[in-house]
């Protein structure tokens, strides 16, 4: 067996365990939150206005996950108004992915495998040992191979506008019992950089690898929308798979609120790098912007 993977269980896989490569940090190396603690809104004094969240709102419950904790963490096992949800992010791929934490009868928890598939962050649950990809949304290996885990609509956005929009809300402590500089990015240089860190396996020539694009996929279609041509669209109403669908965009925080517009549903969506969107959706179509209608006479 491979020495990447031989903690974890791939007896059973989908994906070739050569394309499972080290991130560079053990097995925990990075280590998930399972006990998170949360603050108010006037005690989280470490946090600028122009910080980035992950915002969830759950039957009316607001929290904020920010960006430079879930940097050193990268998954966080919480429970919001009695849902179990794991807030995941990848700095490689720039992706922040809310999950509910139930499959079937079970709630499970994640870890950090320290491992890697298409530049994407690997997770394992600490029930199975099965590795977990965030951007494909499912159990690659070992015995929960195939199942998939249920998206739930989150938001990126500044805190600044976060919690004027939820003044109520909580916010993840940096009090989170590991000694890490939160104030500091480790990953600033990776995304000034044009340059992608680890490879993947396809490269999509129809963007540059590390452009930023809003993806969503329903019913097997996926779309990818790129952030400089929705930036001039506040609005837009699209379909996709068959669904309707109203994307709200604010390019100066770079929220993205994605609903039906029947129903106002929240649909979840994913901010990430082009190159990992492409790579985990080959068959993704790229919006374009319509021409504008000639001046009638």
């Amino acid at each position: 067996m491979a020495p990447a993977v031989r903690a974890f269980d791939v007896s059973r896989r989908k994906i070739p365990l050569e394309e499972i490569v080290s991130g560079g940090p053990p097995k925990d190396g990075i280590p998930a939150l399972r006990s998170p603690k949360f603050v108010p809104v006037e005690k989280a004094t470490f946090l600028a206005r122009d910080d980035e969240v992950v915002g969830l709102v759950v039957q009316g419950e607001a929290r904020a996950y920010p960006i430079r904790i879930l940097n050193w963490h990268e998954v966080v096992n919480d429970q919001i108004a009695g849902r179990p949800v794991a807030i995941t992010y990848c700095p490689l791929t720039g992706s922040a992915v809310v999950f509910d934490r139930r499959v079937g009868e079970n709630v499970l928890t994640f870890g950090v495998s320290g491992k890697l598939y298409q530049s994407n962050v690997l997770m394992y649950d600490h029930q199975t040992e099965s590795l977990w990809s965030q951007l494909a949304q499912e159990a690659v290996t070992g015995e929960r191979m195939g199942t998939r885990l249920q998206a739930v609509a989150a938001e990126v956005t500044s805190w600044e506008d976060w919690r004027s929009r939820h003044p109520k809300t909580l916010v993840l402590s940096h009090e989170t019992g590991f000694a890490r500089d939160y104030g500091r990015d480790p990953y600033r240089w990776y995304h000034e950089s044009p340059e992608v860190m680890f490879p993947v396996t396809r490269v999509d020539p129809r963007l540059h690898a590390k452009e930023w694009v809003l993806g969503i996929e329903i019913g097997g279609a996926a779309r990818a929308y790129p952030l400089p041509s929705l930036s001039r669209h506040s609005r837009l109403d699209d379909e996709l798979g068959g669904v309707r669908i109203r994307i709200e965009y604010e390019p100066r925080t770079r929220r993205a609120a994605v609903r039906r517009p029947d129903t106002s549903e929240p649909l979840p969506s994913v901010l990430a790098y082009w190159f990992a969107w492409a790579a985990f959706h080959p068959r993704t179509e790229v919006w374009t912007p319509k021409p504008a209608a000639p001046n009638q006479p």
